[in-house]
């Protein structure tokens, strides 16, 4: 027997749940705020970007974008910029870059704390270390197991 995953019941169900959270912090004068970083204009790029700040809105989230032309200068002037900035809790920047500048660079000057996609060496470094418990990025894919799992609980699902 086969078991579809329904995604969008899972995201409704963490959105809701953040959206929650969110308020709470709000109540407490806290309001994070999600700042994105789009080099260019790569169609599927600023779908995915846009969709980021859309969730955003739903869950109470200030949302920071950033969207500049193709030079290593400015994009490490935005990236400085998101670092110093209290209303930005974290970001990310929207890969990949155009091929004249490099990511690594980029993406080494990330404040780790602010580290949205958990992409900076040091984050990477703890994940693959088991350093810290927690993840970023693979988070969403674990819910939906979680979810499946629980359906799954005595059953065989072979």
């Amino acid at each position: 027997m086969a078991i579809v995953l329904d995604g969008k019941k899972v995201a409704g169900q963490i959105k809701a749940d953040l959206a929650s959270r969110v308020a709470g912090l709000a109540r407490m004068g806290m309001v994070p705020g999600l700042g994105t970083v789009l080099v260019g204009d790569d169609p599927g790029s600023m779908k995915y970007v846009e969709g980021k700040h859309r969730d955003c809105e739903e869950v109470g989230i200030a949302s920071i974008r950033r969207q500049l032309p193709a030079t290593a200068e400015d994009v490490l002037a935005v990236v400085r910029d998101l670092n110093e900035d209290p209303a930005c809790t974290g970001y990310i920047i929207q890969l990949p870059l155009p091929a004249h500048i490099d990511s690594n660079a980029i993406i080494g000057a990330i404040d780790p704390t602010k580290d949205a996609d958990g992409m900076h060496p040091y984050n990477l470094g703890e994940l693959v270390l088991h350093v810290r418990g927690d993840i970023t990025t693979p988070l969403p894919c674990v819910c939906s197991l979680s979810t499946a799992s629980a359906f799954c609980s005595g059953r065989s699902c072979a």
